[in-house]
Formats: structure tokens, C-alpha cells, sequence
């Protein structure tokens, strides 16, 4: 079936279909979605490169995907990724990468308006000082950011999680349960997540009327190898005494470390230590699947995705207008390796005899 064919069977001009199909913001909730409901009834597929002529759009979305010897393919990007490409399967629409490394990055962007091979842009791993707001927002190019900056946030739409509530909570709960020696390995404090949930750490302390030094408190990229040789510098010397016995992780990947490092080190959880870890719902890598259940807090990265792609989507068509701002709260799911901080202990006591002398 035709665009031609399936305006006679709905009796509404090809414009009306065109534009139902494309989501521009003039034709109503209920048009398009009977319009919608046809054209996947009937098989219609429309022309990819006469809608391009027709709405002067390329049909695509892009990302600037940074590359080189010192970046590592984030396995929560991957995730991310298939979120957003399972929801741009749905709205008939390309994702397009464009490589670059870190120093030639505003170049990409620059590329990208002058060929106009995409209609907007998603912008992600914001760092505490960002860049790329501006540059965007100077070339013309719609834009959706997945996270915030340190600098005030007003002006542009995102999507983010509450990270400082998530930390804030879990931190609470260990010093809740006693613990008052804590360790957070947290991420790279270069990007704004990281800092957010080290403020929800700080935070929690402060209500509990303990200094920041408190917790000892490590930035890294988040994977296995800097969780293990992290841990092991604050376990493998301490002892009993002076070791943390409560410890929040930015990241499962950074937890297969630490829980390596304690099963070397012979630590149990949660008897000798208790720890909280952010999980992002990995379909391969469940809390549940280690030797103890992994309490965390947990946020769907791939549900984020899906978002990000709807609502990038919807500013391109213009259904969505205004710099919205999105905060998802975090869940706080406690499991097995959360419990009250080890007994502190006590000398052994002297027999009549020897308490005499």
C-alpha cells in the first residue's frame, strides 16, 4: 500500500498522513493515532528518502561516540544503546555515530550541522564543567541531555536519575545499621554523576553528625580492575579496627572487583562487611547471581534509553517544546550483603587472680 492508497482508505490527505506519520504537533492525538494504527494494519512502510524531501529531515539521530587508546567501551553504554535503538526501531527512525577523539570533539559536532545527516543529537557522560551545550546549542542542532552538568542546570532538557538521592539513601542506611566507617569507590569525579552521589554521601554524614572524613572515599573509572586494586589498598593492611565495615560502589563492574578482593581476603558479607552497590539492571550481570545476594540501588540504563530516544524524537517534531526536565528517582533494593556493623571488639576479660595484681 501507497501513501496515496492508505489517504482514500482513511480519508485524509497525503499531508495529513505524511505528517501524522512523521509527528509533527498540528495533527491531533487521536489522528495519528489512527493513522498509525493503519499503516501497521495494512504494511504500510513510507519512502525514507521521500520523507526526507518531503519533511527536510535525514530520519536520523546522532551521538558522538568518543574513541581512543585511554577510552574503554562502557558496558552501561551498551546498554544504553540498546534501549535507544529498540525505541528508534519502533519510531522508523536511523541512529547515526560519528567517532572522534576527545580534542577534536566540537569538530564532529561542526560536521555534523554543516552535512545535516541527523536531526538532532543525544549528549551523555556530562562532565562537571560541560562544553557541549553551548557548542550545540550555537550550531543549531536539537539536542537532549542524558544526565546534568555541575553548572545550573536551566535552559535545556534532560534526562537524569536522582544520583544524590540514591547515595543519599544507601549511604544512610549503613550508618543506620551502626556502621560509621565507610568506603565509597565511586566513578570518575571529572563527570557530574560521580559528584552528585558523593554530595548524597556527604549529605547523609553530615545528618548523622560524622565529618567527611568518615568515609574514605576513591574516584576511578568504574570497572572490575580498579574495584579490586582499590578495596585491596583499603582491606589488605587494616585490621579489624580500623578497617571500613560498610561500603557503597558506583557500579557492578567495580563490584566483581570488591568482592573479589573479599573473597581473597577471606572478609564475609555481610559479618565483616556490609556493602550497597548501583546496579543499572543488567540483563547478564544480576545482583542475585552472586555467591550472596547484592543489595544496590537500581535505575533501568536501558529503560533510560528508550526515554531518551522518545524524547529526542518528539523535540525534533516539535511535540515537545521547553528545556523539560526529567529526574528519576532510584530504588533502594536490600538484599543479603546489608546488615549491622560487626560488634566492636571487646578485650577478654581478667580472671579475679589477675585483676588482683
Amino acid at each position: 500500500m501507497n501513501l496515496k492508497q492508505l489517504a482514500e482508505l482513511l480519508e485524509l490527505s497525503q499531508t495529513t498522513i505524511s505528517r501524522a506519520l512523521n509527528g509533527y504537533p498540528e495533527v491531533g492525538e487521536r489522528t495519528r493515532r489512527r493513522v498509525l494504527e493503519a499503516a501497521h494494519r495494512h504494511g504500510y512502510k513510507p519512502n525514507s528518502n521521500a520523507r526526507k524531501l518531503a519533511t527536510g529531515r535525514a530520519g536520523s539521530i546522532g551521538y558522538v561516540l568518543p574513541v581512543g587508546r585511554n577510552v574503554d567501551l562502557d558496558p552501561h553504554f551498551v546498554e544504553f544503546l540498546s534501549g535507544l535503538g529498540e525505541h528508534a526501531l519502533s519510531r522508523d527512525v536511523d541512529l547515526s555515530l560519528t567517532p572522534a577523539v576527545l580534542e577534536r570533539e566540537s569538530e564532529a559536532y561542526r560536521r555534523i550541522a554543516s552535512s545535516r545527516s541527523v536531526d538532532g543529537v543525544y549528549l551523555s557522560s556530562l562532565r562537571n564543567d560541560e562544553q557541549r551545550i553551548a557548542l550545540v546549542r550555537n550550531l543549531g542542532i536539537p539536542f537532549l541531555a542524558h544526565g546534568r552538568s555541575l553548572a545550573p542546570s536551566e535552559g535545556y532538557a534532560f534526562l537524569d536519575i536522582d544520583n544524590e538521592g540514591a547515595f543519599y539513601n544507601a549511604a544512610r542506611l549503613l550508618l543506620q545499621l551502626g556502621h560509621t566507617r565507610l568506603a565509597f569507590i565511586n566513578g570518575d569525579t571529572d563527570f557530574a554523576f560521580a559528584v552528585h552521589r558523593l554530595n548524597g554521601v556527604r549529605r547523609a554524614l553530615a545528618e548523622h553528625g560524622l565529618p567527611e572524613t568518615a568515609v574514605a572515599h576513591h574516584s576511578a573509572a568504574m570497572n572490575e580492575e580498579n574495584g579490586f586494586r582499590l578495596a585491596m589498598a583499603l582491606f589488605r593492611d587494616a585490621g579489624s579496627e580500623t578497617r571500613p565495615t560498610g561500603v557503597l560502589s558506583a557500579s557492578m563492574f567495580t563490584t566483581l572487583g570488591i568482592v573479589r578482593c573479599f573473597n581473597q581476603l577471606k572478609l564475609r558479607m555481610p559479618d565483616d562487611v556490609s556493602i550497597i552497590t548501583h546496579d543499572d539492571v543488567f540483563p547478564f550481570l544480576k545482583p542475585e547471581s552472586f555467591t550472596v545476594p547484592l543489595s544496590t540501588t537500581r535505575s533501568s540504563i536501558r529503560a533510560a534509553g528508550a526515554r531518551v530516544c522518545e524524547r529526542l524524537v518528539d523535540i525534533i517534531s516539535g511535540v515537545e517544546t521547553g528545556s523539560v526536565q526529567e529526574v528519576w528517582p532510584v530504588e533502594l533494593i536490600v538484599r543479603a550483603t546489608t546488615g549491622p556493623a560487626p560488634a566492636a571488639r571487646r578485650p577478654a576479660r581478667k580472671s579475679p587472680a589477675e585483676a588482683a595484681e
